[in-house]
């Protein structure tokens, strides 16, 4: 008998993305009251934007960012793994999972991912490669599909 229950060849399990949304929305709920008793993290604007869990759900990935660029990624992932106790404490008060899970923060890289994308279009020879028509396109005798 296989043991496929830690293979991630197929993506995250529909448990998995559901947790991690329920983590996402509570921690930022928490946040956002300031429920948290650490004026330097409540100062702080922090956008969740995406929390992915271990196959277990017994360790949570937040990928967080200061919004508006309001403090330094490192000053507010220093200020969250501070308070991960705390924060840990208020996920479990308020989610009904049997553990609480770990917290891990990193930055998010999202928006830095999409303005790559967005510089990479941009760029006159993918604008080029893009407007041209592609071979696959046409049939032997000329005619469009």
């Amino acid at each position: 008998m296989s043991n496929k229950r830690f293979s991630s060849a197929s993506g995250p399990s529909q448990r998995q993305l559901r947790v991690g949304e329920l983590i996402r929305r509570t921690l930022a709920d928490v946040l956002n009251r300031a429920d948290i008793h650490d004026p330097e993290l409540n100062r702080m604007s922090i956008t969740v934007g995406e929390v992915s869990c271990s196959p277990d759900l017994k360790v949570a990935t937040v990928y967080v960012m200061p919004l508006m660029g309001s403090v330094a990624v490192e000053d507010a992932i220093a200020a969250l793994a501070r308070n991960k106790h705390e924060l840990r404490h208020r996920l479990s008060s308020e989610l009904t999972l049997k553990y609480a899970p770990d917290l891990r923060f990193r930055p998010d890289q999202t928006f830095d991912r999409l303005d790559e994308t967005r510089r990479l279009f941009a760029d006159p020879t993918v604008q080029r490669d893009l407007a041209a028509p592609d071979e696959d396109d046409t049939e032997d005798d000329g005619a469009t599909k």
